[in-house]
């Protein structure tokens, strides 16, 4: 039985499980072929890094990925402050109309990408007093994630890997921990290689998988997220369908009892 149980964030029903980005693509053609191919309703942008109106004499991408189609979700890539994280979300809603919906990522260093946690906290303290709502990238670190979410973000997105390292999910023990104690939606963000690796997120339980670099930097992108929409899906309805016991020893698939001697 196919699963109809849509993604709720911030009181919007999605279909898609599968989040995606806009960058390191070779043009505005391809991400919006590969955003299609994809079947992801809600696209994450690098507000500082992708041109949405700021700059009006460039193109803007927009023009490609429409916010009649798709859930535009801007992100703070690029910012190492809380600061700078805040304001990067206040210039997204005045682009974008007064949107609230946004992606909170503050990284701690240009090497590991990874997420800087005391300036998280400040950032995502601050933006949910404005009035935004916060989708965090974070560590995957339990008590973290549930102190984000105690905070008032609407998901919390733990790192699966560093961003765009392609690992898959380093640590599947963390992320069922988060698991347990959360109450909004748990979303895997950043380390996603292959559809293995969306498939493994998804038979966890988590809501949902967030991705770019994997689409963007595989040989086909087009191809490559296609290839992601199936494995979420897969993914979603193994967990649903829940999976047989381990076990040390064989065990024949047909009954022994009752065979001729």
């Amino acid at each position: 039985m196919q699963d109809n149980t849509p993604l709720l964030i911030a009181g919007v029903a999605y279909q898609s499980r599968l989040i995606v980005g806009t960058g390191k693509y070779k043009d505005m053609q391809e991400t919006a072929e590969a955003i299609a191919a994809s079947g992801a309703e809600m696209v994450t942008v690098a507000i500082r890094r992708t041109n949405i109106g700021q700059n009006p004499d460039e193109p803007s991408l927009l023009d490609v990925i429409s916010p009649e189609k798709y859930t535009i979700l801007p992100n703070t890539a690029g910012c190492y402050t809380a600061e700078e994280a805040v304001r990067t979300c206040r210039l997204a809603r005045e682009l974008l109309g007064g949107h609230k919906l946004v992606k909170l990522e503050v990284l701690g260093d240009q090497k590991t990408l990874y997420p800087n946690i005391t300036e998280t906290l400040k950032a995502a303290e601050k933006l949910v007093a404005e009035g935004f709502d916060v989708m965090v990238y974070t560590t995957d670190d339990p008590l973290m994630a549930l102190r984000l979410e105690e905070m008032g973000c609407v998901a919390v997105m733990p790192l699966g890997a560093p961003i765009g390292s392609g690992l898959g999910i380093c640590n599947p023990y963390n992320i069922r921990l988060i698991l347990e104690n959360a109450s909004v939606p748990i979303i895997v963000d950043a380390g996603v290689g292959t559809a293995s690796d969306a498939t493994v997120a998804m038979e966890l339980g988590c809501e949902g998988v967030l991705m770019n670099t994997a689409i963007a930097k595989a040989q086909n992108p087009v191809l490559m997220a296609s290839a992601m929409k199936k494995a979420v899906e897969s993914g979603r309805e193994a967990f649903l369908a829940g999976r047989m016991p381990r076990r040390l020893y064989a065990s024949a698939s047909s009954p022994v009892e009752g065979l001729v001697s």
